[in-house]
This record gives C-alpha cells, structure tokens and sequence, in this order.
C-alpha cells in the first residue's frame, strides 16, 4: 500500500494547496477527491487497481503528516504498512493507517477522518460528458518553456490563454506591465471565443509531476489538467480566473 499512498501525497501535498482528500472506496473501483485550499482547484481520481485496504468513505486529513510518516526510511519494504478498522453504527469503516516496522521497535498511526466530517468538507462535483473546445497533449518543450516566462513574469499571479491564427498562446502582463507571450501548442484543434486567466503557480506546479498530460480548455471558462501516472488517474479542474 506504500506505494499508493505516495503517489497520492505526490499528486496532492507535495503541490502546496491540498491537505486533505476524500477516499470513495468499493470492491471495484477506488476514487479520491480534494478541493484546493482556496477552492479553486477540483482534484479527482481513480486507482488504476481497487485497494481492497481503502474500501469505504473516510478522508485523509493532514496530508503533510502522512508525508513525514511515508518518508522514514523505518518503513522500509519489510515494515507493516496496514489500515485498522472500526465499526461505526453497524458499518465496518477504516480508522487510522498503522505503520511498524519488522522488529515493532518504531510504530506510528495515521488517524483517518469520518465518512461524516469528509463529506461535509469535501464536496466534489465531477464534469461528465463535457465537449471541451482545445484538447491537447503538452510538450515538455512547452512546459519549461512556461516556466520561464512564469519566473521573467513573476509578478504576475495569473496568465491567459488565446487561440491566435490556430496556435494557443499564454500570455503574461499587459501593455502597462511588463509582459512576455509565447506559442503554448501550434496547430491545436478548436477554437476559443474569449481569452481565459489561469492561476500561474498551481498550473506549473501540476505540469510539474511526472506522469502522462492531457490538457483541455472550455470556452464557457473551465481547464482541465489530466495525469495518468502509472498507479492512476489524476484530474485537476480549474474554473477561470478574475485577473
């Protein structure tokens, strides 16, 4: 389960805005969920590979503690990595992530958040059957090239996206500020209406991770950031920003 449980944190605390998440777990399918400090990010996912150790509703609270815990070198691959449960009105619900290692001589345990309190925090709406207006694979190319304008424009919390003669554009600043633009993805396939602003740190951060990207732009004001990251996939929705 180790492994599961850092791609998680890879995918949500070590981006900075995520410090809890919502575990929908069944027999057949594992989904997460989380919405960003400020709510302006909507993360989903689903486990490439049902866990059968997260079956239930619970939340992972405190994801940074999990962190520090996941990166003991204690727990190594003969440690004892398990989830304890306990009934709650007749249901059999996890309870807390218990770590030991093989000797037993180091032990901690992760305290896991109610069916009740999560889904009081963590309401998550999932976009279904949307028809997105850009959909593109991003380089790596771009990516760093989105980077750089982030740090010659970092002063700017927001930048927009425009489809110009066919390519989308990312632009930084305007005519009073200083200001730097550059062709994200030539030739994509669709057409914006209207130029759109995205957050700028939360965006680089997540193109970022290692995995594969899918980016999708709606008109009507959303982004999407997909990464299948070999264990699952990830969604991050963005609605567009007031610059």
């Amino acid at each position: 389960m180790k492994d599961i449980l850092q791609d998680l944190i890879n995918h949500t605390s070590n981006l900075g805005f995520i410090d809890l998440i919502k575990v929908i777990g069944t027999d057949t399918e594992t989904q997460v969920s989380a919405l960003s400090d400020d709510k302006n990010v909507i993360f989903n996912g689903v486990l490439k590979t049902p866990q059968p150790e997260l079956i239930g509703t619970f939340g992972m609270p405190n994801l940074s503690k999990l962190k520090t815990i996941l990166s003991f070198d204690d727990y190594d691959e003969d440690a004892k990595i398990t989830m304890t449960r306990k009934n709650r009105d007749g249901v059999d619900t996890p309870d807390s992530i218990h770590f030991e290692t093989k000797a037993g001589d180091f032990v901690n345990d992760y305290r896991l958040m109610a069916k009740g309190i999560v889904e009081e925090k963590v309401k998550v709406v999932k976009y279904h059957g949307t028809s997105w207006n850009v959909e593109f694979t991003p380089s790596v190319n771009s990516i760093l090239r989105l980077k750089k304008q982030s740090q010659a424009n970092s002063d700017e919390k927001h930048f927009m996206t425009k489809v110009e003669n066919g390519d989308l554009k990312i632009f930084f600043g305007d005519v009073s500020t200083h200001s730097g633009n550059f062709v994200f993805e030539a030739n994509v396939n669709g057409t914006l209406g209207k130029a759109l602003s995205w957050p700028v740190q939360e965006v680089v951060s997540i193109l970022s991770l290692a995995g594969d990207k899918t980016m999708r732009i709606l008109d009507k004001g959303a982004m999407e950031i997909s990464i299948d990251s070999g264990l699952a996939v990830y969604s991050y929705l963005f609605p567009a920003q007031q610059k």
